[in-house]
């Protein structure tokens, strides 16, 4: 959509967003021919875009030698032509870039001019881990602002989200924009008034919440007509409200591969606590009654799927032992006891969740961090929290639901920026109609990778990790031990302790300490644990000397379910050039392999020797590849969820 369109649509609508469409199977269909075309003709977009990124560095080479007066004075002209007619990204980028590096320090390379025109253009930037994607974000940010369209910058959490906008807001008031950050906390008054600066960094699952409670918040009417006679009224009857945001207009989604495809599995459903849900007393029933089951007799485990299904023995088992009460009802009876049986042995303390302040906190599995504001459905959250034996919360009722599939391709205009979207890029074309440009690094790669290891057991591997990390802090390198789990991070430093390795350990419970622990990683001999909270997005800066020792060495203790948030860890060494290593120490009872279904291979890998090793590499790829095409299945099952909701709905008018 051309940029006057947009920007001058903005004036006009007090809630731009796309209009929800109803969509069929052949719509689908369409969609995917179209982006396999759209991907494989990619390079003529790139072509296009070195071109312009070209005459940009050369304008940008001419006015190096401004004066900040003069450099202003045009930035001020440069609002005024933007917003009068067909924009000249290039020339805006030019100026842009020139007072980026005066007010914050950072002097834009080529590749990151590419990125800030394609992102310009409603693409999505794939850029190596350490190439500067805040800034790219930032260039095209500014603007787009200035040509009068407000944009979210949309981060993974909260703590890049305030980052983020603290680092670069010298750089949006020099050129006259606003600047605000939503953060964890902020009421809804808070919230409206950040949300009206030109442009506002927050968190995916923050904007996503924020626009499903606009939703109820106005029964569902953020059309133009309903908002402004709402607005002339007041605030146009019981229960109705003015909405937090001002639409949905411009988003630049960093991380896009983890918000758009990893987290695009998961519905988001908005709900309030309502009376009527399990009590303490029912709960201990249904774990009695879990008690008296026998796993693959009476019920079956696929952890891979986080589901437990109940056989017909165990059905009739149940019957047999309950003959009144509530329980006596089938249905009720049965998803009671499924609820016991995955709380039991799906939900693990320090995986799923911790317990913090007599509370159950869910842990967000690819963030690694606290989601205090979100709960399991289907009583499965109180149903934890008795195994846990904490104080019940009410179960919930549905007020709105989502997927992010939909919520994103409601944008006016959508982009992205990631350091690893090659896998998924034909699957983000057609879904959200993204284009992916590569942008090649500034400096060639450094990083060097070992061979994986795989262990028979935990002890081994925590064994080899603790050794391995002797070895590389005795040289005086920091070392980055990941993991996926807290409780993994306390295992890890129980070994490193054991062994008399001082360190640090950066996960959800300690979650207030991690500036510090962060602007520490990179010193001399430092040793940090971390979830997956020093992953995307954190830059490890290298304390003195320790370039010339081999730079940071991350080591992965178990494979993630996609290949690419491996390499996001991996992406903390070596970056912008700089020396630095990495190597895979993992055992064959991890979680993810566990799960792998390959029964001529895994005899082969319980065994010695180099055959046996090579078997349970091969173990490894084939568990991680198998979920990669689950995590797909369900992506794509949620879509035709939404479709037909859509279809049973449509007597009503919108969908919405």
């Amino acid at each position: 959509m051309p940029d006057a369109a947009v920007a001058g649509g903005l004036h006009l609508n007090l809630y731009p967003q796309r209009p929800l469409e109803r969509r069929t199977g052949w719509d689908d269909a369409a969609d995917g021919m179209k982006a396999v075309l759209t991907t494989r003709t990619a390079f003529l977009i790139h072509r296009r875009c070195r071109r312009e990124a070209a005459r940009c560095d050369a304008m940008r080479a001419g006015i190096r030698d401004a004066t900040d007066g003069d450099l202003i004075g045009a930035a001020r002209r440069l609002r005024d032509e933007l917003r009068a007619g067909p924009a000249d990204h290039a020339a805006a980028l030019a100026i842009v870039g020139e007072v980026a590096r005066r007010t914050v320090g950072l002097d834009p390379h080529p590749g990151q001019t590419l990125g800030a025109l394609a992102l310009l253009g409603g693409r999505l930037v794939e850029m190596q881990t350490g190439e500067g994607k805040s800034l790219v974000a930032a260039l095209a940010a500014a603007v787009a602002a200035l040509s009068g369209t407000p944009v979210h910058i949309v981060t993974v959490n909260d703590y890049l989200a305030v980052r983020d906008a603290e680092v670069f807001a010298p750089l949006y008031r020099r050129l006259g924009l606003t600047v605000g950050a939503i953060a964890e906390g902020d009421d809804e008054s808070a919230r409206r008034g950040t949300y009206r600066a030109d442009i506002v960094t927050v968190s995916n699952k923050a904007l996503a919440f924020d626009h499903l409670r606009d939703r109820v918040g106005t029964a569902g009417r953020l059309d133009d007509v309903s908002l402004k006679v709402s607005a002339l009224i007041g605030r146009g009857g019981p229960g109705r409200r003015q909405p937090v945001l001002r639409g949905l207009p411009f988003a630049i989604v960093d991380e896009a591969d983890s918000v758009l495809i990893d987290e695009a599995r998961i519905p988001l459903i908005l709900s309030r606590e309502v009376e009527g849900g399990a009590d303490a007393a029912e709960a201990r029933e249904a774990f009695a009654l879990a008690d008296l089951l026998t796993a693959d007799i009476h019920y079956m485990v696929v952890p891979a799927e986080r589901r437990v299904s109940l056989t017909e023995d165990g059905r009739a088992l149940l019957a047999e032992r309950v003959t009144h009460g509530p329980f006596a009802n089938r249905l009720r009876r049965e998803d009671a006891v499924r609820s016991a049986l995955v709380a039991r042995h799906l939900m693990q303390r320090g995986e799923q969740y911790v317990v913090k302040d007599g509370k159950v906190v869910i842990v967000d599995e690819y963030t690694g961090r606290l989601m205090p504001e979100r709960s399991w459905s289907e009583g499965l959250q109180q149903y934890v929290e008795a195994k846990e034996d904490v104080r019940l919360t009410g179960r919930k009722t549905t007020l709105a639901r989502t997927s992010y599939q939909r919520f994103f391709s409601r944008y006016m205009r959508l982009a992205g920026l990631t350091g690893t979207a090659r896998e998924v890029r034909d699957e983000i074309a057609r879904t959200y109609g993204l284009v992916t440009i590569r942008v090649a690094p500034d400096r060639p790669s450094r990083m060097r990778r070992h061979r994986a290891r795989v262990h028979a057991g935990a002890e081994e591997k925590w064994a080899a990790v603790a050794a391995r990390t002797g070895v590389l802090r005795a040289e005086g390198r920091p070392v980055l031990i990941g993991t996926r789990s807290v409780a993994a991070s306390e295992r890890a430093s129980r070994a490193l302790g054991e062994a008399g390795i001082p360190h640090t350990v950066l996960n959800a419970v300690n979650d207030r300490e991690e500036a510090a622990i962060v602007a520490r990683a990179g010193e001399a001999g430092q040793v940090t644990v971390a979830t997956n909270m020093a992953g995307r997005g954190v830059h490890i800066a290298l304390g003195e000397g320790v370039a010339a020792r081999g730079g940071l060495h991350v080591i992965l203790t178990e494979r993630h379910s996609a290949g690419r948030i491996d390499r996001q860890l991996e992406g903390r060494t070596a970056r912008q050039g700089e020396p630095g290593s990495t190597e895979a120490i993992l055992a064959l009872d991890d979680p993810l392999v566990v799960t792998a279904r390959a029964p001529l291979l895994a005899p082969l890998a319980r065994g010695r020797g180099v055959l046996a090793m090579v078997a349970r590499r091969c173990l490894v790829r084939i568990a991680q590849r198998q979920a990669e095409r689950m995590h797909y299945a369900a992506r794509r099952a949620l879509i035709r969820h939404d479709r037909r909701t859509d279809t049973m709905l449509a007597f009503g008018g919108p969908p919405e």
